[in-house]
Formats: C-alpha cells, sequence, structure tokens
C-alpha cells in the first residue's frame, strides 16, 4: 500500500472492487433514472433507481424470484426468468410515472446476449425508454429458453455429464416445458392490474408459517433456587516462608 503525506485514501467499495465511481459519476450527470441490473447464481434482480441528495431512491424493483407467484416452476437464475423479471420490473416503473433511464450493468462484462442484456429487453418489451445497441438484445429463442430445452435433451442422450440437470430431477420439474411456461408466465405479467403490480401474492408453499401455541404454564410454579453463599476465601500470608525459617 502506497504511504506518504500526499497519499489519498480510496473509498471503501472501491477498495473492495463493487463499484466504479468514475462510471457512476457519468451516469449522474445524465439526470436521468438508472436501470441497474444485477445477477447472482440464483437470482436475478432489476430496479430503477433515482439519486437524490439524500441518497439513491428506489422508485421500482423486481426480483426473479417473484415470478414464483406469477406460474413460474423453473429456476431463477437462468434466462427466461431474467427477461421476465425485467418485464415487471419495466411495469412497475411505468405505473410510478419513470418514462425513460439509463442502463448500469455495475462491473458486469457488458457481454453481447447475456442474461443482463436479457433483463434489457423485458424492460424495453413493457415500454420503457433506454438507450440501447440492439445487437447486443438475445434472440428470441434463448430469451424463451429452448436452448435450455436442447442441451437437457444433448445431456439425456450422451450421458457424459450425469451431475448436468440433476438438481432440477430431483424438484420433479419438466424442463422440456420452460418455453410454455415462458408464455403463461409473460401473459400473467402483462395482464396485471395496477393493483397487482403493487402486490405480488405469494404462493401456498411460500407462505409465513403458522404460530406455534404458547407453552402451557403450570399452575403451581416451582419454588426459586436459594443462591449458595460464598466461601470465605483463605488469607494466604505474602511473606517469603514460614516464620522461624529463612531462605539461603
Amino acid at each position: 500500500m502506497a504511504q506518504g503525506p500526499t497519499y489519498k485514501v480510496k473509498f471503501r467499495r472501491r477498495r473492495e472492487g463493487k463499484t466504479n465511481y468514475y462510471r457512476r459519476r457519468r451516469l449522474l450527470l445524465s439526470r436521468t433514472p438508472r436501470l441497474v441490473i444485477r445477477k447472482t447464481n440464483t437470482a436475478t434482480i432489476v430496479q430503477v433507481i433515482e439519486a437524490q441528495v439524500i441518497g439513491d431512491v428506489t422508485l421500482a424493483a423486481a426480483k426473479s424470484t417473484e415470478l414464483i407467484s406469477h406460474g413460474w416452476n423453473a429456476g431463477t437464475g437462468n434466462m427466461p426468468a431474467a427477461y421476465l423479471t425485467g418485464l415487471l420490473a419495466g411495469r412497475r416503473a411505468k405505473q410510478n410515472g419513470v418514462s425513460e433511464s439509463i442502463l448500469d450493468i455495475g462491473l458486469n462484462p457488458p457481454v453481447r446476449g447475456s442474461r443482463v442484456y436479457a433483463a434489457l429487453g423485458g424492460v424495453l418489451d413493457s415500454g420503457l425508454e433506454v438507450p440501447h445497441d440492439p445487437e447486443v438484445i438475445p434472440d428470441d429463442e434463448r430469451v424463451s429458453g429452448k436452448h435450455i430445452v436442447e442441451a437437457f435433451k444433448h445431456f439425456q442422450e450422451n450421458k457424459s455429464n450425469p451431475s448436468q440437470f440433476a438438481s432440477l430431477g430431483k424438484k420433479k420439474t419438466t424442463i422440456t416445458s420452460i418455453p410454455k411456461q415462458f408464455e403463461a408466465t409473460k401473459k400473467s405479467i402483462l395482464a396485471l392490474t395496477e393493483t397487482g403490480l403493487k402486490k405480488s401474492k405469494l404462493p401456498a408453499a411460500a407462505k409465513k408459517p403458522k404460530k406455534k401455541a404458547p407453552r402451557e404454564r403450570p399452575e403451581v410454579r416451582p419454588p426459586r433456587a436459594v443462591p449458595r453463599k460464598p466461601k470465605p476465601k483463605k488469607l494466604i500470608s505474602r511473606g517469603r516462608g514460614k516464620k522461624g525459617k529463612r531462605r539461603r
């Protein structure tokens, strides 16, 4: 680490590699709400954020795990789920009065046809205006999940890697029906009313568990334990030894 009286410590998120402040400054100078797209191994998060003096304010947001309440039974970390999440977030942003935004992919690499741009395609189909290059958005076959079905059939025939799709098989998910699920979920999101966009109904499996019944208290409480009195400490002489004897 550099040292010296002229050394300036960088911001914490810059040191941790979480924020590129030069890119963030350029986005804030546009005076336009940012379309923030972030992805994890199991989910995709889409937010429309406006920078204010008090800090960033989220105007609309959606997460791919919400798709379960709209009829989506497949994985939430794939490309079709990213598109549907962007579509849901875009509709919520339009309802809140947002008409345009600027893309913010953070530290994600700008790979053409990736999951980030699939979410952008969903936002564009919702009617939100975002400056972009049409070539970066994946084609309709990949967005609908047909490539997942083809990969599933390939590994089922060759069986070169039996661990592929193993976790989905335990959940009894029909992988070959992903394109149909995609179309059905897309229609469900487009048919949502203003009330349905505000509140997402959770499925029966995702509802909060029932509260446990309170424990029965006994009528007669047992007596409290009486603390024992501490024993007196023995006084130990701090002399060099016993009286009458001297160390030589």
